[in-house]
């Protein structure tokens, strides 16, 4: 019988190797450079993979004491998990201006749970009934 290419000759496998090596890097580059999906308050239905990470808009202008905060019942950590956030500043940022905040989440594994965010300013007991105050509600599927 005879020997293939690749036995006899060990520098074809070594770039067979690199190729997939680099094509690996590529893919995670460009899923890091394209980032989560990003969902608003008129997405309500959540559709998502186990390990996927994406994120919820939302409005928020600093100036009028209001923030935005995972409020109970909490999502159902089985299924989602919580997994940071950050403020945008308009652009040009005027003096007081609003922007945008990103609650980031990763599904865990399949299931559904619900997840519910509440504008409010002192966000302890009874926030929900603050004058001003704002809930917005997602159910979240894992797939």
């Amino acid at each position: 019988m005879g020997k293939s290419g690749i036995s006899r000759n060990p520098g074809v496998l070594v770039v067979i190797v690199a190729l997939a090596a680099l094509l690996v890097a590529v893919h995670s580059v460009l899923s890091q450079l394209s980032g989560p999906e990003v969902y608003d308050d008129r997405s309500t239905e959540i559709a998502v993979a186990p390990g996927e990470r994406f994120a919820i808009r939302v409005t928020e202008d600093p100036a009028d004491g209001f923030r935005w905060i995972i409020a109970e019942p909490r999502p159902d950590p089985a299924v989602l998990k919580a997994a940071g956030g950050h403020f945008d500043a308009d652009e040009p940022p005027p003096s007081g201006s609003g922007g945008s905040r990103y609650l980031d989440f990763t599904a865990v594994r399949a299931g559904r749970t619900d997840l519910r965010l509440l504008r409010c300013r002192a966000c302890g007991p009874g926030a929900a009934d603050e004058a001003g105050a704002r809930t917005l509600n997602y159910r979240v599927t894992v797939r």
